[in-house]
């Protein structure tokens, strides 16, 4: 399972009447909570439609989750899709209906979350799951906060697939991200993930201003002040401008662990960006909310000043 998942959720989930109280409700709704927070994105289905329902209307919607969809807009995770079926839905049906529909020209890397009443009418689907028993859907009882994968491009493009394609911000954090060698020499092509949308996404890449380690560590800028500016805009530059993007680059004097941070998901990478030829494999780990904010904040030139040697940009 991704360590980013996309869903849907029929409007019933959210009808205080679904449920015989209000307090089950908010019980209910509390199950997907985190999960929606950290881990998940929610397909807008009908260009917007579906999030249009909860700002009108006579149905009594929770608090606590009409609450969970004002943060979910906020962070940036409602994911507008086209209309996939001819008719608008009317009802809860039709709108898992319509959510299904959307599976069939990008499968879901979650599924379809709905109460009862809507779950009778696809009770053979495995991709629609009651809120109540989300125990028995495997594509949620799957769910992990890591991931074990191969350094490979592949494996990489695979894993990072939502996260590329629907972040608003990406920080790429590596100390030795460097793509003029040659284990790095396909971070231009996973970059192009995050391309050709609108607005484009604002890309962050850190790393530290020498090479190597130990004896063997060398300071380049010391000769060259211009040297990593040269490596990255003679590497990423085509790359960058074919996709519609653009980095800042910044070159800190220190570093050590390796992270990508989105506004939706914070991911620990021990070996970074780089591929192995070998195929060698690595865990990822999804950070919480809290973490991942934290290092966001580490990383913001305004607030280590005297750690940063230089930035640039690269790219349109």
């Amino acid at each position: 399972m991704a360590l980013l998942a996309d869903y849907a959720i029929t409007p019933d989930v959210f009808d205080v009447t679904s449920y015989s109280t209000a307090g089950e409700c908010d019980a209910r709704l509390d199950t997907i909570r985190e999960a929606m927070l950290t881990e998940g994105l929610v397909r807008d289905l009908r260009n917007g439609a579906w999030s249009g329902l909860f700002r009108s209307g006579p149905r009594p919607w929770h608090r606590r989750g009409q609450e969970l969809l004002k943060k979910m807009k906020t962070q940036g995770r409602f994911l507008r899709v086209e209309p996939a079926l001819p008719d608008s839905p009317v009802d809860d049906r039709a709108w898992c209906a319509e959510a299904l529909a959307t599976d069939d020209g990008r499968p879901f890397q979650g599924g379809v979350i709905t109460t009862n009443s809507v779950k009778e009418a696809y009770a053979g689907d495995r991709r629609v799951a009651r809120i109540d028993r989300l125990s028995s859907a495997q594509w949620w009882t799957s769910r992990s906060p890591s991931v074990r994968l191969e350094r490979t491009l592949a494996d990489y493009k695979e894993h990072l697939d939502l996260v590329l394609r629907f972040s608003n911000s990406l920080m790429f954090i590596d100390p030795h991200l460097d793509p003029g060698k040659r284990r790095y020499d396909s971070f231009g092509t996973l970059l192009q993930g995050a391309g050709n949308r609108t607005p484009a996404p604002r890309i962050e890449i850190h790393r530290v201003c020498y090479e190597g380690s130990g004896r063997a560590r060398r300071w380049p800028m010391t000769e060259d002040p211009k040297y990593f500016e040269r490596r990255f805009r003679d590497a990423l530059s085509h790359s960058l401008s074919i996709a519609g993007l653009h980095a800042a680059v910044f070159i800190w004097r220190h570093l050590h662990d390796r992270y990508l941070i989105s506004n939706v998901v914070g991911i620990s990478l021990p070996n970074g960006f780089d591929v192995s030829r070998a195929g060698d494999s690595t865990t990822w780990t999804r950070l919480g909310r809290d973490d991942r904010d934290k290092i966001q904040r580490e990383f913001d030139p305004n607030a280590r000043r005297g750690e940063l040697v230089d930035s640039f940009e690269v790219g349109t």
